[in-house]
């Protein structure tokens, strides 16, 4: 039985509002959509939903108290929740540098997560 899905497409600027038609994983057909992009974005959103994380982790002996940190890649979005839990547990040691990897294959993805930004110790 063919069921309706309203998504909004954030692949590009438009922001286009996708009226996807579809039975389980396949699609019969997709509307709204001003660019290829969408179509790939609709199948994706369905199946297999991914989110880029950024968020902070607690420094020790830093100039601040937290660093951001991103993920190299998008990972499932049913994921996300246990990712900041982990993240959660993480005390760096100032000083950090940019690029630093936090956790490496994190949650078993295959996706690393990083620091965004330098973090200087504090003096003293």
């Amino acid at each position: 039985m063919a069921k309706t899905t309203e998504l909004i497409c954030v692949t590009c600027p438009m922001g286009c509002k996708l009226t996807v038609t579809h039975e389980g994983d396949t699609i019969l057909g997709i509307e709204g959509n001003v660019c290829k992009r969408g179509e790939a974005y609709a199948q994706t959103e369905l199946v297999d939903p991914r989110r880029m994380v950024a968020t902070t982790v607690q420094v020790v002996g830093g100039v601040h108290p937290l660093v951001p940190v991103y993920t190299t890649a998008p990972i499932p979005k049913p994921l996300i929740f246990d990712l900041l839990s982990e993240l959660r547990q993480v005390k760096l040691r100032a000083p950090i540098l940019a690029g630093r990897v936090v956790l490496e294959d994190a949650l078993g993805t295959g996706v690393t997560v990083l620091t965004s930004r330098d973090l200087p110790a504090a003096p003293g």
